[in-house]
């Protein structure tokens, strides 16, 4: 009944331009490679579905988390160290992290739910920080400053050391993570989240329980985070500290944003335009990286309040309103002032 409900309640245009758009971004991945750098290509993927995790929980569920970093670096190194020490095929140690991930977020996120606003986020920042401490004492597991270092990828022993079949090899596990997200955002439980994020008081008294959807919520987004992470780490055979620091926290949130918080394809293309511009910027041997992404997030901000994405949204809706008045018939032409009787004279009265 629900289903019906949603189904009847969305806009036909967007129900009609769904597949369309699924069909088109996935004929995109399987071409990136060839448009663009192969490595640039899965760093692209991996963020994509980091950042549209992290939209899980700001845009459907309303928490701005500054501590996902937490989750991508610490699956980063458990792929990592799985990859290493067991020889096991990459999509297991992917896998194997992102258990980790999900499973360290229990107890963080049983802590963080019960603030919110910017007290979320701040609590959500300080277990970061303590994340990124231990990686950085825990010198014998993770190497510490020098990272963690020749990550293999094995699958079953084909050679993976090429970065376009690596990509071909690590794409399914993007794409599954962006299909988990498409369907938990289009399930009943993505509208309670949406409720919550709403009216989280009017949630509560209707009966939802608040803080276990947002602790469900906070987990699955820790896992699909380290999902990303995992993969990452692998393409790139290293895992750093960078990984795990504050700023990639707030790198994910910047790329939300510029897409459009609450949009699943918005948190992907604000993570290939992050990237594209990062890696156009190192390879031409600029040095202000920062102060034009910094710019341009500024600048997105400012003019399109809803990201690009849902500015693109709008256009697009803009467009088909006009397209419909221009294809309504012309309205029929008012009619005209009904004729006068004639007035009687004298000379016809005298008849």
């Amino acid at each position: 009944m629900i289903r019906m409900f949603l189904r009847h309640t969305e806009p036909a245009g967007r129900r009609s331009l769904r597949y369309p758009l699924l069909a088109a971004g996935l004929l995109l991945a399987l071409a990136l490679p060839w448009l663009i750098y192969p490595p640039v290509a899965m760093d692209i993927a991996c963020w994509a579905l980091f950042a549209a995790a992290v939209d899980l929980l700001l845009g459907y569920t309303g928490l701005l988390s500054f501590g996902h970093a937490a989750f991508w670096g610490s699956s980063a190194y458990a792929a990592g160290l799985i990859a290493i020490h067991s020889g096991l095929p990459f999509p297991v140690a992917v896998l194997g992290g992102a258990v980790l991930a999900a499973v360290l977020a229990v107890p963080i996120g049983y802590l963080c739910v019960r603030n919110s606003g910017i007290y979320f986020a701040m609590v959500t920042l300080a277990f970061a920080q303590m994340v990124y401490f231990v990686a950085n004492q825990w010198r014998a597991v993770t190497g510490g400053e020098n990272g963690l270092q020749g990550i293999p990828r094995e699958l079953f022993g084909l050679d993976l050391s090429d970065p376009f079949v690596f990509y071909y090899a690590g794409l399914p596990i993007v794409l599954l993570g962006l299909w988990v997200l498409w369907r938990i955002v289009h399930s009943p439980f993505g509208h309670v989240l949406v409720a919550i994020r709403d009216n989280s008081a009017r949630a509560r008294a209707i009966g939802y329980p608040v803080e276990r959807y947002k602790l469900l919520a906070f987990v699955l987004s820790a896992a699909l985070s380290g999902l990303a992470g995992g993969l990452f780490a692998i393409s790139h055979g290293f895992a750093s500290l960078q990984e795990v620091n504050w700023t990639t926290s707030g790198k994910a949130v910047m790329m939300v944003v510029l897409g459009g918080i609450g949009t699943l394809w918005g948190s992907t293309l604000g993570a290939a335009l992050v990237v594209q511009l990062e890696d156009y910027l190192s390879t031409s041997g600029f040095d202000g990286i920062g102060i034009v992404t910094g710019t341009v997030f500024v600048l997105v901000v400012l003019l399109f309040r809803q990201g690009l994405w849902g500015a693109a949204r709008q256009l697009g809706a803009a467009a088909d309103r006009a397209l419909r008045r221009s294809r309504r018939p012309p309205p029929p032409p008012p009619a005209g002032p009904e004729p006068a009787e004639p007035i009687p004279t004298s000379s016809t009265t005298a008849r």
